[in-house]
């Protein structure tokens, strides 16, 4: 439905800019969805289309630190294997043994009907956007 892009890149120096220590680039990409209905495989075609879409946005490179995707559902209704899913969702990969960096997927899910909030390990961090 809509996605959203924020990078960072960030650089330390050693008393003057010709000495530079470390840069980092960082990239979290959000994507968006509203669902009348979220049930098993509706949840599984969303949340593969968001892995492979952040896995081809990662730019790896020695600066690379992270590239993340966000996946963030509402729905008036959420089946309970659906909510069993997305609890049990883990998607990593770390590009030369996280020396180049890594990916990982977080996930949340907000329902309609009862105000309830679903997310997966990674997405512990976003409940508070719905506070």
């Amino acid at each position: 439905m809509a996605e959203a892009t924020f990078n960072s890149h960030s650089e330390e120096f050693f008393l003057i800019k010709s000495a530079k220590i470390t840069e980092m680039d960082s990239m979290e990409t959000a994507f968006f969805m509203d669902e009348p209905e979220l049930d098993e495989e509706k949840y599984d075609s969303l949340c593969e289309k968001a892995w492979s879409e952040t896995l081809d946005r990662a730019d790896v490179k020695p600066n690379h630190r992270n590239s993340d995707g966000i996946l963030i559902i509402t729905a008036d209704t959420i089946d309970e294997a659906a909510k069993k899913k997305i609890r049990k969702t883990r998607r990593y990969k770390s590009y030369r043994f996280t020396f180049w960096g890594w990916s990982e997927l977080r996930v949340i899910a907000y329902e309609h009907s009862t105000g309830r909030l679903v997310c997966n390990r990674q997405g512990e961090v976003l409940k508070k956007l719905f506070a």
